[in-house]
């Protein structure tokens, strides 16, 4: 499941990921917001955090974030991803090229630094 995150300028999507994500949360919840806002124009910045709650994504819900971050490619001003997981960790890590913007990854103990960067000038 994806929540959104309030107290964040327009331009960043900020967000949390609890249990498992699925296919349908892009479709209904994720992609909506992110063609809103890129609509809006600019660029975006985003924040999303996976909590200790959860659990991964499941097939459809990978190939829709690959296709958001593609489809938008020179959108994605700044992406702060904020995790324990360690495998999410070595997957951003591994494909940051793809993305044009700046990527950072923090720990769930640096949340507030995230947040705190995701918004900076």
């Amino acid at each position: 499941m994806i929540e959104f995150l309030e107290g964040f300028p327009p331009n960043v999507i900020a967000l949390v990921a609890k249990g498992r994500v699925t296919k349908s949360d892009y479709d209904h919840v994720l992609t909506p917001k992110v063609a809103d806002v890129i609509g809006r124009g600019g660029k975006v910045r985003c924040y999303y955090e996976l909590d200790q709650q959860f659990s991964g994504f499941d097939a459809g819900a990978v190939l829709e974030d690959f296709k958001l971050g593609v489809s938008h490619l020179f959108s994605w001003e700044r992406v702060a991803v904020v995790t324990d997981v360690e495998w999410i960790r070595m997957t951003v890590a591994v494909f940051r090229f793809l993305i044009p913007g700046e990527i950072r990854i923090f720990g769930i103990a640096e949340a507030a630094a995230a947040r705190t960067w995701i918004v900076a000038s």
